[in-house]
């Protein structure tokens, strides 16, 4: 190798390590920030979490790739299940993904609650809550919430809220109860990143939600959540 192509191939490493080095401080204090910014509205103790009219559920696959119960699914169902028969959350919005017809988060998460003896007039299904950003801009925009629960793990809380609290939500995290998962180590790792993300997506490239429509709001009746007649209400998804 001639010293000028030597040269040149140094320079060439120096500014990769440079990139990388800069991606690396981007990525730290992004997180810092988010985490910051948002550790002291997070309980990790469902009895110490704030009572709020309204609590958002994230929704998230049934199943895992391997064909197993969800455990991130499980803990997500069995936390808002008990925060409803606590009273400290008297309607539940059920936010997640229906981009087809064999895969439905919403419909999924209501039959999974109301075989926990959740009533379903204190349930809403948001079909269109595509990410995390998608559910929070339409939980504000659509069902008119302005305050809320947010019930997720604890490593996704911080996204949460971070995202809620700048699209003008006032709200608390209700971090689930969880058991060691094998692989969480991937799901936190790219948390990380989707932190930073959301830092572009609120500030710089102005992220819109997928789908609004038209407004909804909630119908909230306090205490209604484990009534007698969970049953076959009419108005149900089943019935619809």
């Amino acid at each position: 190798m001639t010293r000028m192509a030597w040269r040149l191939f140094r320079a060439l490493l120096m500014a990769l390590g440079a990139a990388v080095l800069l991606l690396v401080v981007l990525v730290l204090a992004g997180n810092l920030w988010v985490l910051g910014q948002t550790r002291e509205r997070i309980a990790h103790d469902l009895a110490e979490c704030r009572p709020e009219a309204v609590g958002i559920v994230f929704g998230t696959s049934h199943w895992t790739r391997s064909g197993v119960r969800n455990p991130y699914f499980e803990a997500r169902m069995s936390a808002a299940a008990r925060l409803v028969r606590l009273g400290q959350v008297d309607h539940l919005l059920l936010s997640g993904d229906n981009r087809t017809l064999a895969y439905n988060e919403p419909i999924t998460m209501w039959r999974d609650l109301r075989a926990r003896r959740v009533a379903d007039r204190a349930m809403t299904l948001d079909y269109a809550g595509f990410s995390t950003f998608d559910t929070l801009a339409r939980a504000r925009e659509v069902f008119g919430v302005e305050r809320a629960l947010l019930i997720t793990q604890a490593w996704h809380l911080p996204r949460a809220l971070f995202i809620a609290e700048a699209l003008g939500l006032e709200v608390q995290g209700c971090a689930v109860p969880a058991s060691p998962v094998a692989g969480q180590w991937r799901l936190e790792a790219r948390e990380w990143l989707a932190r930073v993300a959301t830092l572009g997506d609120l500030y710089l490239w102005g992220r819109e939600p997928y789908f609004l429509g038209p407004k909804e709001p909630l119908e909230i009746v306090p205490g209604a959540g484990h009534d007698a007649w969970w049953l076959d209400t009419p108005g149900s998804p089943a019935q619809r």
